[in-house]
């Protein structure tokens, strides 16, 4: 069967520096960051201080008070990026057939809170004091099913959990269900929200965060200073369509999904190979889906941690899937000014990517001062940046060695 052609419609996001995708894309442009102390939980006894925390969302605005309170954080961030990117598409799911649209919608941890609050519960108030719904509300799924349920999606339903490849995984494969006619429609990308005391202890010890206590010094990506990365929170969400079902009702496209590669570096749980391999394959499977060139991507969307082994890796893996062709690309880091959402990461990098395909605007990697002669690249320094993007690519990489690559491109008939 001839491959069919897969459109970007709808856009929704829940951020650190904006509700909402138009919200959050001005704040990129304008280069401002949303870190800042942590507020969620006491930090006395923490080497590390700081986070992206999503402020002043209200879950009652995206759904009734019933639903919200049977979902946990990361839920809930998943349903309001799910409704505003359905809302964005102009999509009435009550004229489609409901078992050719559904979602694929990831997170990499699921909700630590409730885990954190039912355990505690059980230890000081007894096994028969554990909520009900804690399972159910903990899971990781749980954010593709109440998008379903509260969207009317009955066609696949999925939750790829690949850490910090999630959200890329499942655009990745909502493109693939459209592009092979399983589904017309498919809600895409990733949900996290666990900036809790274990979470963020367990990355410390890990050795993984950084200890800075200045929010424009801490995540940094590609900076020789570089020291960890700072944990976010939020949802990215696209509504993926199929191009002749798009024109069809006359929806406004910002891009065209064109390739996707994924790879596995089996190596180590943690740590990127040094040489970039794996991932320099994910992005020469994404080329190749694509039928493009390395000359024909103006733009790359890169995992960007602030760690000192997934920059240097990365770059690396740049230019060996890029040849020459990488002193011409413009890369920058999401990262450097929402943090690193895990499992949502790739779902707001795509909203980002399909931002930059529309508006030919790459934004800057914010923070970004003390130049690493060992990452060379052009990281777009000190302000974004108005230029030509015909197709970009966005990176994510994920412990357990997952990689994952998307392209988009211009839409042309």
């Amino acid at each position: 069967m001839e491959k069919r052609r897969v459109v970007v419609t709808g856009l929704g996001a829940v951020t650190a520096i904006g509700i909402g995708a138009e919200a959050f894309w001005n704040s990129l442009k304008a280069g401002q960051v949303g870190i800042d102390r942590i507020t969620q939980f006491d930090t006395e006894k923490f080497k590390v201080k700081l986070a992206a925390e999503v402020k002043d969302f209200k879950a009652a605005d995206f759904m009734d008070v019933k639903s919200a309170r049977r979902m946990e954080r990361f839920s809930q961030f998943a349903v309001a990026a799910a409704k505003e990117a359905l809302a964005d598409s102009g999509l009435d799911l009550t004229k489609e057939d409901p078992y050719m649209a559904g979602c694929a919608i990831g997170s990499g941890i699921g909700a630590l809170q409730s885990v954190e609050r039912e355990y505690n519960r059980m230890i000081t108030k007894g096994p028969n004091m554990v909520n009900p719904l804690f399972v159910p509300m903990m899971i990781s799924n749980m954010a593709a099913g109440n998008v379903a349920i509260q969207c009317g999606l009955k066609g696949k339903n999925i939750n790829i959990v690949t850490a910090c490849a999630s959200g890329t995984h499942n655009v990745g494969e909502a493109f693939r269900t459209i592009a092979h006619g399983d589904a017309d429609i498919m809600l895409a990308g990733g949900t996290e929200a666990c900036i809790t005391p274990i979470g963020v202890a367990g990355f410390m010890q890990l050795t993984a965060l950084s200890t800075s206590e200045d929010p424009k010094r801490a995540s940094i990506p590609f900076d020789k200073e570089r020291n960890g990365f700072v944990i976010g929170e939020g949802a990215g969400i696209l509504v993926l369509e199929e191009l002749e079902h798009a024109l069809k009702r006359g929806a406004k496209i910002y891009a065209e999904m064109a390739g996707y590669g994924a790879t596995c570096d089996a190596n180590h749980i943690t740590s990127p190979l040094e040489d970039g391999s794996g991932a320099a394959e994910a992005m020469r499977f994404a080329l190749r889906d694509a039928g493009l060139k390395p000359e024909d991507i103006d733009y790359i969307n890169a995992h960007g941690t602030s760690t000192h082994l997934n920059d240097l890796s990365e770059t690396i893996a740049i230019r060996s899937a890029f040849g020459a062709a990488a002193d011409k690309l413009a890369v920058s880091s999401t990262k450097s000014m929402i943090g690193h959402l895990l499992g949502a990461a790739g779902g707001v990098e795509a909203v980002v990517l399909a931002k930059s395909v529309q508006e030919d605007f790459v934004h800057e990697t914010a923070g970004l001062a003390v130049d690493d002669p060992e990452c060379d690249l052009d990281y777009v320094k000190g302000e974004g940046r108005s230029m030509r993007v015909r197709a970009a690519l966005s990176n994510s990489l994920g412990f357990g060695g997952h990689n994952a690559s998307i392209i988009m491109r211009k839409y042309e008939a």
